[in-house]
């Protein structure tokens, strides 16, 4: 018996067909959807040609994809760097043995991701880069990006090294090894599996959160966006680009992370398989 055939039953002829309904119906519903959205885009005058006609541009073309899309995924990957370091010093803190860091750290912590990301974005460029132009507008949204996404996964980092068995550490610590031994050599590749979906997650979220450098007058794909829209009027068609666009990102970077993870999994598999003779040589023994 197989496990799925363990946790459930298998679905019968009349469960099977229900579902085949739920789905034509569910597809139909998406269709009818579909259709009055494009009905509505048509009554609008929202498809003429003069609308989409940027896009169609190379010109155009270009603007988007060299200074909206490669600026969006620097900004973005700057925080993410940035952050991950960040999250690493503050999760290490939380699981410090002294007090004074472990407080210090939950504070820094708990403030970061209490306050909302456009705030910080808005508070740092009327502090700092409000009088250095569009490089203080990039910069503020980094920074914003950094301190919030650091914070957050230094929650991960603490949960993945936590969920370690224990005795893996004191295994580690009855045979001398000391406490950053510990982390580094034993704890952290083991924890980097499960967190890795986490810090996935979180980097998409840090793609996303580029867009709110709107309000701070950022350079990226929303900048361009509303250079566009303002051009031609065309808004609508102006964002359903942009969109199409985070989507198209955002499934790329999930591409190549859920590749990473594999290869690193895969990896962690041909390690722990024993060489050749070893189970023999034990039995000899």
């Amino acid at each position: 018996m197989t496990a799925p055939a363990v946790l459930f039953d298998a679905p019968g002829p009349r469960t099977v067909a229900r579902h085949r309904m739920y789905t034509v119906v569910a597809a139909l519903a998406l269709a009818v959807v579909v259709g009055l959205v494009v009905w509505r885009l048509y009554t609008e005058d929202q498809l003429e040609y003069d609308k989409w006609e940027p896009f169609l541009t190379p010109r155009y073309i270009r603007a988007v994809l060299v200074d909206g899309v490669l600026v969006t995924v620097q900004m973005a990957f700057s925080a993410v760097l940035g952050a991950v370091v960040l999250g690493l010093v503050l999760g290490a803190g939380k699981l410090s043995d002294h007090a004074a860091v472990r407080w210090l750290s939950w504070a820094v912590v708990e403030f970061f991701r209490a306050v909302p990301v456009l705030l910080l974005m808005i508070f740092i460029f009327f502090s700092y880069g409000i009088s250095r132009g569009e490089s203080g507008a990039y910069w503020s949204v980094v920074i914003a990006l950094m301190l919030y996404n650091g914070a957050v996964l230094a929650e991960v980092f603490r949960a993945g090294v936590q969920a370690v068995p224990r005795g893996q550490s004191e295994a580690a610590y009855a045979i001398g090894m000391r406490k950053s031994q510990v982390m580094n050599i034993i704890l952290l590749p083991q924890a980097v599996k499960i967190m890795l979906p986490a810090i996935i997650s979180q980097c998409v979220v840090a793609l996303k959160d580029t867009s709110l450098g709107y309000a701070v007058a950022a350079p990226g794909l929303t900048a361009v966006g509303r250079s566009i829209y303002q051009g031609f009027g065309n808004q609508v068609p102006t964002v359903i680009v942009l969109a199409v666009l985070y989507i198209l990102i955002n499934l790329l970077l999930t591409g190549v992370a859920m590749w990473v993870q594999r290869r690193f999994v895969g990896e962690r598999k041909m390690l722990a398989v024993p060489m050749v003779g070893e189970a023999d040589t034990g039995r000899a023994v």
